[in-house]
């Protein structure tokens, strides 16, 4: 069974952003942090190479696989920002429709600029989606 490769290293979240985000991402960066922190009440932390990541939560597949992920997070990749949400329910979908300009994968919400978004909606997503992982999972810690 292969290991996860996306866990919580002591790189720093700084350098990751300065390395990849351009200076408008950047400053978007910098305010989904201030943003995410307020929301999680954990402070950031890299996983894996290229994730800014928040809190930890342990997960286990029907096939018994095991992992540890983190609660939320974001990453840059080129053009777009993406945040690692869970929307799957019915309150997380009236929000996603009143978001602003993004589009949405299975548990990724890509977007261009912070100020295509209604940040409020952003924040609500994001608290909701914690509370569903937690709902579903064994928080782990401050990770």
């Amino acid at each position: 069974m292969s290991e996860a490769k996306t866990k919580p290293t002591s790189a720093s979240v700084e350098e990751y952003l300065t390395s990849k985000a351009s200076p408008e991402q950047l400053s978007d960066c910098k305010a989904l942090m201030a943003s995410f922190k307020k929301v999680t009440k954990h402070s950031p932390k890299m996983w894996g190479p290229s994730i800014v990541g928040y809190g930890s939560y342990s997960y286990k597949y029907e096939s018994g696989r095991t992992g540890e992920s983190c609660l939320t997070g974001f990453a840059v990749r080129g053009k777009e920002l993406v945040v690692y949400i869970v929307a799957e329910s019915q309150e997380q979908q009236a929000l996603l429709a009143k978001l602003g300009k993004h589009k949405m994968g299975k548990a990724c919400l890509y977007f261009k600029r912070l100020a295509h978004l209604d940040i409020n909606v952003l924040e609500k997503l994001v608290s909701g989606s914690v509370a569903e992982i937690k709902r579903r999972h064994a928080v782990t810690g401050g990770a």
